[in-house]
């Protein structure tokens, strides 16, 4: 049940802070590439947010007041630079692209 409910609550405050994309499968190829690429990309910024929520500074004990914003700020960057990367886009496109 943790997991589940560490889930919901990422999945609630990422629609409270962005649009989550929608995919229209009707879309020529390459909208629809860059749909399922944008998809990935909040997939691997709630799994980066979940990982990295109990992280520690190694470096300083003091508590930097944009500390948390920067870093939420640099996975947002990272997971839309990795999106397209890590499979889950391409299965999707995969899917959505059949023509039946």
């Amino acid at each position: 049940m943790y997991g589940s409910n560490s889930i919901n609550m990422q999945a609630k405050l990422m629609t409270q802070n962005s649009a989550i994309p929608k995919i229209d499968a009707k879309v020529d190829d390459k909208k629809l590439k860059e749909q399922t690429d944008a998809f990935e990309s909040i997939i691997i910024k709630m799994l980066m947010d979940n990982s990295m929520k109990d992280e520690k500074n190694l470096f300083s004990e003091q508590n930097d007041p944009g500390d948390k914003i920067y870093k939420s700020m640099y996975r947002d960057e990272l997971s839309k630079v990795s999106a397209g990367r890590f499979g889950f886009s391409e299965m999707l496109y995969d899917f959505l692209s059949r023509k039946n």
